[in-house]
């Protein structure tokens, strides 16, 4: 029997990782809309866990705009640092249907986007 190197025991758990990856790629990407694979379940989620962590973004990024607009007063940004500080949390929490997560307002466009 042969002894194989750390070196080639590397390279061969790191090619079959590589292929496991590629099998499993595809089945990914055929996934339905949904973060739990449930609609419900996305919808708990969505109440329970990431609602309230962007209530407080929302808050911690008002807090961070406010002790940056001396800053951006000066430079000139006042708008683009509002709205990624502060509307785009807001927006992210108040005005996405419940349950999903990538799209906001009636429109239905993607979050974040003016």
């Amino acid at each position: 029997m042969f002894a194989l190197s750390p070196r080639r025991v590397l390279l061969h758990t790191c090619a079959a990782a590589l292929l496991s990856a590629a099998a499993v790629a595809p089945a990914l990407a055929q996934q339905d809309d949904t973060v739990t694979g449930d609609r419900g379940g996305d919808m708990v989620a969505d109440l329970v866990i990431v609602r309230p962590v962007g209530l407080v973004a929302s808050v911690l990024g008002t807090a961070g705009f406010v002790i940056s607009l001396p800053f951006t007063l000066l430079s000139g940004s006042v708008g683009e640092s509002a709205h990624e500080l502060v509307g785009k949390p807001i927006e992210y929490t108040f005005a996405r249907p419940l349950g999903d997560f990538d799209h906001c307002g009636r429109e239905r466009r993607p979050c974040g986007q003016r």
